[in-house]
C-alpha cells in the first residue's frame, strides 16, 4: 500500500505542477490565428504526446510500455485498448494527462509584415483500465476501457483593418472570433490472440460520447471623422452545438519470430450531425473607460435559430514494425478528411478535402531479455514528420508540414519498475513546422509546439492478497 501511495502522490504533485504552469502560460498567452475563422477553427491532431513525437502515426500503434507495462492511451484507434490486461506482473490502470505550449509567427508573402503570438492549453485527460477477467485472459481474450476529455478545434483570432468608404469617411473594422469544439469520450477495445503457430492477434474497438462546442464571430465597424461623431456598429453571431459521435478502429498483429512484429491498423471517425442554436445581434455600441463594450441600441436580435453543424468523416490506415528485441519501432499513417462535406448552417466556409502523411521511429535502449538498472536505458527517443494539404482554402491550397522530436522519461527508478511494474513517466514532444509557402498570396504561418504530459500506471483497481 505504501508503494501505491508513493506513486499516487508523485503523480498528483506532477499534475498540479503541470496544470499550474499551463494556467500561468494561458494568462500570458496572446494567441491570434486568423485562419481559425473558417470551418470549426484550427484542428487538433488528437494524438497522444508519445505519437506526436513520431510524426503522429497512431492507426497501428499499441503501447508496449516500459518492461511490458503500457503507459499511454491511443486516442486515435480504440482497438489498441485491447492491450490493457490484468496480468499479475504489471498493472495497467493508466492516468494520462497532456498539455501544449505553442508559438506562431504570421508573415506576409508580399511585404515584411509579421505577427507573433503564443498559446497554452490542456491537450487531453484520459483514464484507461482492463475490464477482462483473469479467466478470459487465460483464453487469449483481452478487453480494455477508457474515458476522458479532449479538444478537437479552437477558434481565436482578432484582426484589425483600416480603409476608406468612397466619398464618406475612413473606416476601422475589427474582426474577432472565439470558441472551439471539445469531446467527452468513452472507448473500449477487444483483443483476441490466435491459437496458431505464430499466435497472431486481432483487435477491434469503438469510441463514442458527446461532441460539444460554440463559436462567436463579431465585426465591429467605426467611422473615423474629426468633426462628426458616428455611432459604432457591431454584428455578432453566437452559436452553440452538440451531438453524439461514433468512431471505430481495428488492428491486426503478425509475429515473425526473430524478424519482429508487424501490426496493421485502420480507423474511421464517422460523420457527425450536431444540433445547433444560433443568436444574431446587430447593435450600436461604445467603449467604457476600461475598453469594455457598452450597448447603446439594439437594431435587430434573433435568438435560438435552429440548425445543423456537419463534421465530416475522417479515415486513416497505417502500420508499425517492431524489432524482436523491442529496441526499434517504426511506423507510418495516411489519413484523409472529407471536409468538402462540412456544413455550418448549410455554409461550407472555405474548407476542402485534405490528407496527411505521418511517419516516424522510436528507439528504446533497454534490453527486454535482461534486467538493467541504468536509468538512461529506460528513456525512449523519437523523431518523425508529417505533411499534407490544409483543410482551409481561400485562393490557393496551403500545405502544412513539420518535423517532430520526442522522449519519454520514467520518473521512478528502474529497480522499482522491474519489481512492481508501477511508475510515473513524463512524455515530451516538439514540433517545428509551417502552413503555407512563399509562392502563395496568403499569409505564411511558422509554428513551434512543445507538448509535455505525465502518465501513471498503478494497481488501483486490483484486489490485493497477502501470502
Amino acid at each position: 500500500m505504501h508503494s501505491v501511495n508513493l506513486i499516487t502522490n508523485r503523480f498528483k504533485a506532477l499534475a498540479i505542477l503541470m496544470i499550474s504552469v499551463w494556467s500561468y502560460a494561458t494568462v500570458q498567452a496572446q494567441d491570434n490565428s486568423p485562419y481559425s475563422r473558417y470551418g470549426l477553427g484550427d484542428l487538433f491532431s488528437g494524438q497522444n504526446i508519445v505519437n506526436k513525437g513520431m510524426g503522429g502515426f497512431a492507426a497501428a500503434y499499441s503501447d508496449y510500455g516500459i518492461v511490458g507495462a503500457p503507459f499511454n492511451i491511443n486516442m486515435v484507434n480504440p482497438a489498441s485498448l485491447g492491450f490493457l490486461s490484468n496480468t499479475k506482473n504489471f498493472s495497467n490502470t493508466i492516468f494520462d494527462l497532456g498539455s501544449e505550449v505553442g508559438a506562431r509567427t504570421l508573415k506576409s508573402t508580399v511585404n515584411t509584415d509579421k505577427y507573433t503570438s503564443n498559446n497554452a492549453m490542456i491537450s487531453y485527460l484520459q483514464i484507461g483500465f482492463p475490464i477482462s477477467s483473469t479467466k478470459m485472459e487465460k483464453k487469449g481474450k483481452f478487453w480494455g476501457l477508457s474515458f476522458g476529455l479532449r479538444p478537437l478545434t479552437r477558434i481565436n483570432y482578432k484582426v484589425e483593418q483600416n480603409g476608406r468608404i468612397s466619398n464618406v469617411d475612413s473606416v476601422n473594422t475589427l474582426f474577432e472570433g472565439t470558441g472551439g469544439t471539445n469531446q467527452a469520450n468513452v472507448s473500449t477495445g477487444f483483443r483476441i490472440i490466435g491459437k496458431g503457430k505464430h499466435k497472431n492477434e486481432f483487435s477491434i474497438g469503438v469510441s463514442s460520447g458527446y461532441t460539444f462546442g460554440n463559436k462567436t464571430y463579431s465585426t465591429r465597424t467605426s467611422l473615423i471623422n474629426d468633426t462628426v461623431t458616428y455611432y459604432k456598429g457591431n454584428t455578432e453571431v453566437q452559436s452553440r452545438f452538440g451531438g453524439v459521435f461514433l468512431n471505430t478502429g481495428t488492428q491486426y498483429e503478425m509475429h515473425f519470430n526473430a524478424a519482429g512484429t508487424l501490426r496493421l491498423g485502420a480507423y474511421a471517425n464517422l460523420q457527425q450531425n450536431l444540433q445547433a442554436k444560433q443568436n444574431t445581434i446587430n447593435e450600436t455600441f461604445g467603449y467604457d473607460g476600461n475598453g469594455g463594450v457598452i450597448r447603446i441600441d439594439s437594431v435587430a436580435i434573433t435568438n435560438d435559430v435552429p440548425g445543423k453543424v456537419v463534421i465530416p468523416t475522417t479515415m486513416g490506415a497505417g502500420f508499425t514494425y517492431q524489432s524482436n528485441n523491442k529496441n526499434w519501432l517504426l511506423g507510418a499513417d495516411f489519413e484523409m478528411g472529407n471536409w468538402a462535406s462540412y456544413r455550418y448552417y448549410n455554409q461550407s466556409e472555405n474548407v476542402i478535402n485534405n490528407w496527411t502523411l505521418r511517419a516516424g521511429v522510436e528507439f528504446y535502449p533497454a534490453k527486454s531479455t535482461a534486467a538493467n538498472n541504468h536509468y538512461w536505458n529506460y528513456i525512449k527517443y523519437r523523431t518523425g514528420f508529417y505533411y499534407g494539404p490544409d483543410n482551409i482554402k481561400l485562393t490557393e491550397v496551403r500545405y502544412h508540414y513539420a518535423a517532430t522530436f520526442g522522449a519519454t522519461l520514467p520518473l521512478t527508478t528502474p529497480r522499482y519498475i522491474q519489481s512492481r511494474g508501477e511508475y510515473v513517466a513524463m512524455h515530451t514532444s516538439f514540433e517545428l513546422g509551417a502552413r503555407g509557402n512563399k509562392q502563395t498570396s496568403q499569409l505564411r504561418e511558422n509554428f513551434m509546439r512543445f507538448n509535455i504530459g505525465i502518465s501513471m500506471n498503478a494497481r488501483w483497481f486490483q484486489k490485493r492478497s497477502y501470502e
